[in-house]
């Protein structure tokens, strides 16, 4: 590994501001300090003022492998990360064959040691008929048990109220939850389908995929996470209605946690009219005093978590029509200059951001000397210029099917 000297940075770390140097040695920062010295053989990088923080650690994303490899791999999504600031990712089960099971979960990790840029845990999934794989499962196997509360791919949708509960009762690890009712959603959409067939305008998406489907799963975990005690950690929440059910404050201690995403700060259902399914998600992208009441959740610490959701879909599949077009959007490579956006319009801190989407995550699910610049610590760092700007030839691409 390359020994660096990182000169004249703006330090972000644990609520603080720290003009000065950071070296690095054998891979693990040596020294957090000003004025140091390099030694023979570093290398020297004048950051010129420019913001150096921990690594961001995204707690959920999609890289569609195995089964899905023409939308993406971990090999390409991964490169993605570390071109954008995220130096771990957490993968989500609902790939083909899902990681329901032990051998598809070591068969990812396996994998992963192969083409991974950047570190990595993969999630294991509940369904109706895995009980005794979630009883066994190691703890240090998986950051958590996923559990899809709402429509999922596959056999993913946990609907049995008597395996949800023991779910909830015997898992070794935290519960990750999808939260979204399924017969609120299934109804809802019946009536779109009704009046418009399958191509139901993708406006109709957050009323579909609707607050009410949402609040009420999101009040059901959280019912089930109190009755036995669970560390619980809630997804994407979309909705400002959720985020009251959220107690504020650092997230160490707490039983009960929050995650929102970086599209859920940016976007609003005015959008839809703009970019269509692009930004078709599920949970759905819904109204701006949503946006504006989860910006300040996440301020005051009621959402704990920062995210990405990243779920790559090819250009022609977003295309389709509303009951064809998949939900999902690309977002690693930009999350950081996503949320760096609401920094810039006083909306966050840049110290709040980093509590959200580096120490809070390493916090939550125990990653061992990563989220933090500390000496000794990985050196997972991130340089950020607050003046980069990101094009949109970048994002769109030029072929039909370009991810």
């Amino acid at each position: 590994m390359t020994d660096w000297l990182i000169t004249n940075a703006e330090i972000v770390n644990e609520g603080r501001r720290l003009r000065g140097d950071v070296s690095v040695r054998g891979g693990r920062i040596d020294k957090i300090g000003t004025s140091l010295t390099a030694r023979a053989g570093d290398r020297v990088l004048d950051a010129n003022g420019r913001w150096l923080l921990p690594g961001m650690i995204d707690d959920q994303v999609h890289f569609r492998e195995p089964g899905l490899t023409h939308k993406a791999d971990i090999e390409s999504e991964s490169r993605a990360c570390l071109a954008g600031g995220i130096t771990s990712y957490m993968e989500m089960p609902n790939t083909k064959p899902p990681a329901t099971d032990r051998a598809v979960l070591e068969a990812k990790y396996a994998r992963a040691a192969e083409v991974s840029r950047v570190n990595y845990a993969f999630y294991l999934g509940a369904t109706n008929d895995n009980l005794d794989d979630i009883r066994s499962l190691d703890p240090l196997a998986a950051p958590g048990i996923k559990v899809f509360m709402g429509a999922s791919t596959g056999n993913m949708l946990v609907d049995d109220p008597a395996t949800l509960d023991a779910i909830f009762r015997d898992a070794p690890v935290p519960i990750i939850t999808h939260c979204e009712d399924t017969p609120t959603i299934l109804a809802n959409e019946a009536k779109a389908r009704e009046r418009w067939g399958d191509d139901i305008p993708p406006e109709q998406h957050p009323l579909i995929r609707s607050r009410e489907a949402c609040v009420k799963s999101t009040t059901l975990a959280i019912g089930l996470a109190r009755k036995h005690g669970t560390r619980l950690h809630v997804l994407h929440i979309s909705t400002a209605d959720e985020c009251a059910l959220f107690a504020p404050g650092p997230v160490a201690g707490k039983r009960i946690t929050a995650e929102t995403c970086v599209h859920f700060l940016h976007f609003t259902d005015a959008d839809y009219a703009r970019l269509g399914h692009r930004i078709k998600c599920n949970p759905a992208i819904k109204t701006v005093a949503d946006r504006d009441g989860i910006t300040r959740a996440l301020a005051e610490g009621r959402i704990d978590v920062l995210a990405t959701d990243h779920a790559p879909h090819l250009a022609s599949e977003k295309a389709e029509p509303y009951t064809r077009a998949p939900s999902g959007l690309p977002l690693v490579q930009y999350a950081l200059q996503c949320a760096i956006e609401r920094v810039l319009d006083g909306k966050l801190t840049l110290e709040r951001v980093v509590e959200a989407v580096s120490h809070a995550p390493a916090t939550l699910f125990d990653v061992r000397e990563r989220g933090f610049l500390r000496e000794g610590y990985r050196a997972d760092l991130v340089l950020l210029d607050a003046d980069y700007k990101v094009r949109a030839t970048w994002i769109s691409g030029a072929r039909q099917d370009e991810r």
